[in-house]
């Protein structure tokens, strides 16, 4: 029998006696009355749970409030079944999904007859707010799977998600109000702790993702403990709505994109200046200690099946079919790494030449889904600074730590802040576990050893290996995951790739896959927004727009720009139209800088310079002056 009372142990080590069954409300109640007023949530041994959830067994308790960064997930969550119960009161015949919270917020997915509107948006967000006026408590209670087919007998998709339960699994359900909805929680006390949020967007969601099963309507949302925090984070949706790639690319003339191959980027002249401006400076830090090598584009699947991406990865694989066989037997590379382990293997090496970078930035193709592609940052075709080291294992953590050097760096370079995220085992996986516990120690310890700060992500490592997973912020907060470094044990036992030791016999490399940008066409879909469009000088596809005041200095200006390129500086001349239109339109190009050219500047050997941002502020300055400016600041790659 088990005992009627249980003991909860606080933060600060002191215990409180408890009835079982209590809850850990009861147990706020009992720290004192602006605990048990402010709490919204707690954490039982580790776990967050609904402050209403009973308490079974002795262990560790702390009480959430909104000052615990915690919460704020809660909070949302429990926003996303007030949306449902809106919707449900203005639609009672709308069949109900999921409603979780994510990173920045809350969606919830809706089976309707036809797609919502922004006024429907409006509306359901009004009828929020009556429900969360109403301060209606949340509910929890357990169920038997045959009570709750009873309970959502009317909801196919809730039913549908009870099949897959088995004969242990804890069914609870949550109501607020009119409101049940199928659901492990947790959630806050009551919808009154609902106080400042918004209804963002509406989109079609398949049903569990599957685009082979019914379109649902999907609404996002977001939700804030403060008023304050939900009016910055709105201004920075605006500001990023402001930034966005695929509108600045067109304003920009960087890119289009095309229906007869959907997911591929079409650079623009402006454009692949761009881009090749980007790939340069990569190549430029790789050249003296990275090899770099250009592999074919097509593959057998013999490759594909020794590297394990076959059997994991085929459905993200653009196939080709044989004419001889019949059978899809080709694909074209979604990464490099067993291309280069195919050249790894073709020489001896000895333990002296380790370790060795190979890298290629050649374009790669990955199946992705049509409803997935945006911009510049989901394509089916893009290129990566794709490098894979081969190493001892005594050389792990000296190379994790030059490795991770180079990659914040690169990201130094462009203003871009940088936090790291160690991803280990995921439950699709190559290898045996006892190669897992040595490549996640080893890559744990070397990534210790640098001393830098970092978050564990369990179960996100790659199918062959955990990684490190760097994550930068841009100039608007918000967060992106952009290079990686992935220690992986399995590819040197599958391509048998060997080195000569000190001791004169065989032994296995280690591998290292690393990337920086990401992929090219993300990274720069990240710059332009990060930018807002106004790149850096060193980085803009034109750098100096040379502007005659009339007809008669046009001469004067293009001995200006000859000037300029033979600097090695990006310069153009434009002559036609009137000035104020020439100025407006370098202005909505963004470019740098424009340099006016008047008989006073064509008698005097100057320019009168106008700097992107700087107004109508213009300063006279020789040409050679000017000249030497630019070419300092593009060398520096000042940020400006």
């Amino acid at each position: 029998m088990s005992e009627p009372q249980i003991e909860m142990k606080l933060p600060d080590g002191k215990v409180l006696t408890v009835e079982r069954g209590s809850t850990s409300a009861d147990v706020a109640a009992m720290i004192g009355p602006r605990l048990a007023k402010a709490a919204l949530a707690a954490v039982v041994d580790g776990q967050t749970v609904s402050l209403m959830e009973p308490l079974e067994s002795s262990g560790d308790i702390r009480i959430l409030t909104e000052k615990d960064a915690a919460t704020l997930t809660v909070l949302r969550h429990s926003a996303a079944h007030i949306l449902a119960t809106a919707v449900r009161e203005l639609r009672p015949g709308a069949g109900i999904g999921f409603g979780p919270a994510i990173d920045e917020g809350f969606y919830y997915d809706f089976e309707v007859e036809a797609p919502f509107t922004p006024d429907d948006l409006a509306t359901f967000e009004a009828k929020m707010a009556e429900v969360a006026a109403a301060d209606m408590p949340f509910g929890r209670r357990r169920v038997s799977n045959e009570e709750a087919r009873g309970l959502f007998a009317d909801d196919p998709l809730k039913l549908e998600r009870l099949e897959e339960f088995d004969d242990a699994e804890v069914i609870t359900v949550y109501q607020n109000g009119p409101f049940l909805d199928l659901c492990k929680g947790p959630h806050v006390p009551s919808t009154g702790r609902l106080k400042h949020f918004k209804l963002l967007s509406a989109a079609g969601a398949y049903w569990r993702g599957d685009h082979r099963r019914q379109m649902l309507q999907r609404i996002y949302g977001t939700a804030f403990h403060t008023k304050a925090e939900l009016d910055e984070h709105l201004h920075r949706l605006e500001e990023a709505k402001r930034r966005d790639h695929r509108r600045l690319g067109r304003e920009l003339d960087l890119f289009q994109f095309f229906p007869v191959s959907p997911g591929a980027a079409f650079w623009t002249p402006r454009g692949t200046i761009l881009y090749n401006t980007l790939e340069q400076f990569v190549r430029e830090r790789q050249r003296e200690q990275f090899l770099e090598v250009k592999t074919p584009l097509l593959y057998t699947k013999q490759l594909w099946e020794q590297s394990g991406h076959w059997g994991k990865y085929r459905e993200n694989m653009f196939l080709v079919l044989d004419n001889e066989t019949g059978e899809h037997d080709m694909s074209l590379k979604p990464m490099n790494c067993p291309s280069h382990h195919l050249y790894y293997a073709s020489a001896t090496h000895s333990y002296r030449e380790l370790p060795l970078r190979y890298v290629t930035l050649d374009v790669l193709h990955r199946n992705e889904a049509s409803g997935a592609l945006s911009g510049l940052t989901r394509v089916r075709q893009f290129a990566q600074d794709d490098c894979h080291v081969y190493l001892r294992e005594d050389q792990i953590a000296a190379e994790v730590k030059f490795l991770m050097d180079f990659i914040l760096g690169h990201y130094d370079a462009f203003g871009l802040s940088s936090s790291l995220k160690f991803a280990t085992r995921p439950e699709q996986r190559i290898g045996s576990d006892e190669t897992w516990d040595r490549a996640e120690g080893a890559l744990r310890e070397a990534l210790e050893a640098t001393g830098r700060a970092y978050e564990v992500v369990p179960g996100d490592g790659a199918f062959y290996g955990p990684k490190i997973d760097f994550h930068v912020t841009d100039s608007i907060g918000r967060h992106w995951q952009l290079g990686t470094i992935q220690l992986d044990y399995n590819a040197p036992e599958r391509f048998d790739l060997e080195y000569v030791g000190e001791d004169n016999s065989p032994h296995r490399p280690v591998v290292i896959h690393r990337a920086v940008c990401g992929s090219f066409e993300r990274f720069i879909a990240i710059l332009i927004e990060h930018y807002a469009g106004a790149f850096p000088t060193w980085l803009a596809p034109e750098q100096v727009r040379v502007l005659p005041v009339s007809e008669r200095w046009t001469a004067s200006g293009a001995e200006l720009v000859s000037q300029l390129t033979a600097a090695g500086v990006r310069a153009q001349l434009v002559d036609r139209e009137t000035l104020p239109y020439r100025i407006r339109e370098a202005e909505t190009l963004k470019v740098p800088y424009m340099a006016i050219v008047g008989e006073r500047e064509a008698a005097a050997g100057t320019v009168a310079v106008r700097q992107r941002g700087a107004g109508n502020k213009q300063d006279v300055i020789a040409r050679d002056e000017f000249v030497a400016r630019l070419v300092q600041e593009i060398r520096e790659r000042a940020q400006g």
